[in-house]
């Protein structure tokens, strides 16, 4: 597990995250809308940095910030962004969110998150991959606060959360004038249940979009949805 992870046009190393790259990250990575040509883009929580990576490849924005508050998990990121092609972009601070979002005064264009979720009673006996895991880390209300600070006016704020999530987080951006905007409901096979949800959210009240994504119809035979989407990054597709 602890192999660099290589992608088409970039490799992220991992050694020293406690949060490994997984599907969520890259689906939101790969699924974030860029359609609005954004100039600034934020990572909340980024970990190795796979999202911003990917965003980067994605787009051509000129300001790509990360925050990250594990320091081996901050200290990785900003070696995978110094040896990526895009490293003039990218840029990692180590800081609480609560911090960083009163500390600064932009705002960014697309915010993304891939946040820890799972409550108490699913701790492990190690603390860095429960801070990388734990809502308790970063609380989906302080979350929502700070985006909503921090998000421009027509920005967007995507993020990933266990479907069973859902409601109670749509519900809760609510209170911060954030409308849920495009929905994917993720599913590893056609049988599974609906795992994941990805959200995008912004100020202005549209109708909400919900499609849904089947990684695979047996193991390893990826579907076409899926193919389509994360081509671009994963090497072998």
């Amino acid at each position: 597990m602890n192999k660099p992870f290589i992608f088409k046009e970039f490799t992220v190393n991992q050694d020293r995250c406690a949060m490994k790259i997984g599907t969520d990250g890259v689906l939101l990575g790969a699924w974030t809308s860029l359609e609005r040509k954004p100039f600034s883009i934020l990572d909340i929580g980024a970990g190795t940095g796979v999202i911003a990576l990917m965003l980067a490849q994605r787009s051509s924005a000129q300001v790509i910030d990360a925050l990250e508050i594990d320091e081996n998990a901050y200290e990785q990121c900003v070696e995978n962004f110094e040896q990526s092609p895009w490293n003039d972009r990218l840029f990692c601070y180590h800081a609480s969110l609560l911090e960083f979002a009163e500390e600064i005064d932009d705002t960014y264009d697309v915010i993304v998150s891939n946040p820890p979720f799972y409550q108490d009673n699913y701790k492990t006996n190690s603390t860095q991959r429960d801070l990388a895991r734990f809502q308790d880390a970063m609380p989906f209300d302080h979350l929502l606060e700070s985006v909503a600070k921090l998000l421009s006016k027509e920005g967007i704020f995507s993020v990933v959360i266990p479907f069973s999530e859902e409601q109670t987080f749509i519900h809760l951006a609510l209170k911060y004038q954030l409308f849920s905007k495009d929905i994917l409901h993720i599913k590893g096979s056609p049988e599974a249940n609906i795992k994941r949800s990805l959200i995008s959210f912004s100020f202005n009240k549209t109708e909400t979009t919900i499609d849904e994504l089947i990684i695979e119809t047996s193991r390893h035979n990826y579907t076409e949805d899926y193919i389509a989407l994360t081509k671009d990054f994963y090497l072998k597709m």
